[in-house]
């Protein structure tokens, strides 16, 4: 019994045409920059500023009494945190603006 390809043609065009409206159907919507979105970069700032801060205290005060020199490392590592946390901030506000 021999069959012509043109039924396996016919039914594989038909499987991948269902294949494609069922993918679209599926298919999320695209997301849109959202106020919350916005909100959570701008926490991220306040974080990264913080957190380099924070770190460059912590690091300047062990030094500080490991050395015995007290302000002085605190003050310095301090200061390079704080540097640190405004480059990250003004990397973030460069993703937003990329985006």
């Amino acid at each position: 019994m021999k069959t012509d390809g043109s039924d396996d043609r016919d039914q594989k065009k038909s499987l991948q045409e269902r294949i494609k409206n069922l993918e679209e159907e599926i298919k999320p919507p695209e997301k849109k920059d959202s106020p919350i979105s916005q909100a959570s970069m701008g926490w991220r700032m306040v974080v990264d500023l913080v957190v380099g801060v924070g770190l460059g205290f912590i690091i300047g005060y062990g030094l500080d009494i490991l050395f015995d020199t007290k302000p002085l490392n605190m003050v310095i590592f301090t200061l390079l945190g704080f540097g640190a946390g405004i480059n990250l901030m003004l990397r973030t506000a460069k993703e937003m603006r990329d985006k």
